[in-house]
């Protein structure tokens, strides 16, 4: 299984989405600040995910929230 997933800095309350294929790991490795778009945000939490059969999946939808990250849409996917 592959996931798309949306992580909140509780520092500074701003997200970061992404694509993995384990998701606990992927937000230990977030955490650790291992990763450096997330490195200055910790710690995060995870706040949504959906799971997909295909990394091809996971990635698109993973751009598609990227692409309207902010507006509407993406508020809505939260709620």
């Amino acid at each position: 299984m592959y996931y798309t997933y949306i992580l909140k800095s509780e520092k500074d309350n701003k997200y970061y989405i992404g694509s993995t294929e384990n998701l606990e790991t992927r937000l230990n490795v977030h955490n650790s600040g291992s990763v450096k778009s997330t490195k200055n945000q910790r710690s995060l939490k995870l706040v949504w995910s959906e799971k997909y059969s295909t990394r091809a999946e996971a990635m698109g939808r993973e751009k598609q929230i990227k692409r309207f990250k902010g507006g509407e849409a993406f508020k809505q996917l939260l709620n």
